[in-house]
């Protein structure tokens, strides 16, 4: 069991669920406004998508992350931020009979212009989704080449920015490891295991103790689900020897028909590690356990 965890609370999302709950954050205040929230409920980190202020559908435009770092880092909150680098790996195919010419959904981009708010703003942590993966959409494929997370981590580690490795399945860990063993990623290595979703690793816990157990010594971990399974793996992380990630990214929902809000999830989450025996850590201390450069 961890019995010193930290807690991230991923506060909005790339997905729709903004169309089912009017207590997702949209524009950058609100997403702001979210990241100091789930800060002052107990999360030392907050995990950043930004979003059309008109429209709600997700986007990368460098111009809105900074404004929402811009925020945070002027409010008199404390709280690190990790911001995604997972957008631009998305193509959509034309139908399953006909694949090409792709969707116009899709959003398929260099390594270099998925980084450029990365590499602008400096956050302390950014994602790097670790693999290609089927999502449960028809013809969408979360695309992340070997080649290009080699790109991006070295990118990343000249920016002295630590990655969080976004592991969604076996394989992924596999080439995390790769990654690290060539000298991509900088001790400490800080993983991520996305369960749960739709066709990745099921959110089962013989899944997870599989992961679970091929991470090397060494290696700080952080472990979720999604929607109703959301809390229990609050518990289910710390006694797997991991810290907890929470938010409105992941489930919308506090109870059967109660809409939650982000601080609502931190604090309910901080409950339950709390009465598990737990100490929840700080922004600070997470910063001396993950040698973070803070800006």
């Amino acid at each position: 069991m961890n019995h010193d965890v930290f807690v991230t609370c991923a506060v909005t999302g790339s997905g729709q669920s903004h169309r089912k709950s009017d207590l997702v954050p949209i524009t950058p205040r609100q997403i702001a406004d979210a990241c100091i929230e789930a800060a002052q409920a107990g999360a030392a980190i907050a995990h950043v998508h930004v979003r059309d202020p008109e429209t709600g559908t997700p986007s990368r435009d460098p111009a809105l992350y900074r404004e929402v770092v811009e925020r945070v880092r002027s409010s008199d909150v404390d709280v690190v931020l990790n911001l995604t680098a997972g957008m631009g790996g998305d193509i959509v195919l034309g139908s399953a009979e006909a694949p090409l010419p792709l969707s116009p959904q899709s959003d398929i981009i260099g390594a270099t212009e998925r980084l450029v708010h990365v590499e602008e703003l400096l956050p302390e942590i950014c994602t790097l989704d670790c693999g290609t993966m089927n999502f449960a959409e028809a013809d969408y494929i979360m695309t992340n080449t070997p080649g290009t997370l080699r790109a991006m981590a070295a990118r990343i580690q000249a920016a002295g920015v630590r990655p969080e490795i976004e592991v969604f399945d076996t394989g992924h860990l596999w080439l995390a490891k790769a990654l690290v063993d060539e000298g991509l990623i900088d001790d400490p290595v800080m993983v991520q295991l996305c369960m749960g979703i739709p066709y990745g690793a099921p959110s089962d816990p013989n899944s997870l103790l599989a992961m679970v157990n091929n991470i090397p010594p060494g290696w700080v971990y952080s472990m979720f689900s999604i929607g109703r399974m959301q809390m229990p793996y609050v518990a289910q992380a710390v006694l797997a020897g991991g810290n907890v990630r929470v938010g409105l990214e992941d489930n919308i929902w506090l109870d059967r028909g109660v809409p939650a809000r982000n601080g609502d999830l931190v604090e309910r989450a901080a409950t339950i590690l709390t009465n598990m025996g737990s100490r929840i850590l700080g922004p600070a201390e997470v910063r001396q356990k993950l040698k973070l450069t803070r800006r």
